[in-house]
């Protein structure tokens, strides 16, 4: 049986802890995305990474205006989106994290093109980026994918209401 999320009636304008109440609902997969900065590797969190056309191949990701790695992604002409599998909370903890060294566990590698790829994740990709567009207090960022890389075969790490989750058969429908 469904649940239908009751927001109260519209009032003009829609309320900014609204809209977050309304998006903790709603499950994404978990990816870093990184890049090569000035001062050495870049990377955070990100939930907001979305598909947007597969020929060509584009994504899209946000990143918000207080970001310690806005700076870097203003400047980057590529990065990498790195998909976590279900038992890297420990990684999205600490890209999510500030004032720290978030690369500092070594679980990453440079390719050739000196990106940060993280060891473990399901899949990368590295993108180059196309477009920046600020919306709101964020920046939006779509980036042509131009190679791909395979990881372990494992579940992927999901967010959903301030917590993470696994996927797996226990939770299929059908």
């Amino acid at each position: 049986m469904s649940q239908i999320l009751h927001l109260p009636p519209a009032r003009g304008a829609v309320d900014a802890d609204d809209f977050k109440a309304l998006f903790r609902h709603h499950p994404a997969g978990v990816a870093v995305v990184t890049l090569r900065g000035h001062g050495g590797p870049v990377g955070f969190t990100a939930t907001s990474v979305i598909s947007v056309s597969a020929e060509p191949p584009v994504l899209a990701f946000s990143v918000a205006a207080t970001s310690s790695s806005r700076p870097a992604l203003e400047e980057a002409g590529t990065v990498v989106v790195n998909f976590l599998a279900e038992d890297q909370r420990d990684v999205a903890a600490r890209f999510a994290t500030s004032g720290i060294d978030r690369f500092a566990a070594g679980d990453w590698h440079p390719l050739p093109t000196g990106e940060p790829v993280l060891e473990g994740a399901t899949a990368w990709v590295r993108g180059r980026i196309e477009e920046r567009v600020p919306v709101g207090d964020s920046l939006l960022l779509t980036a042509r994918a131009v190679r791909v890389g395979h990881g372990h075969r494992r579940e992927p790490l999901v967010y959903v209401n301030r917590g993470y989750h696994r996927l797996g058969e226990h939770s299929r429908l059908t």
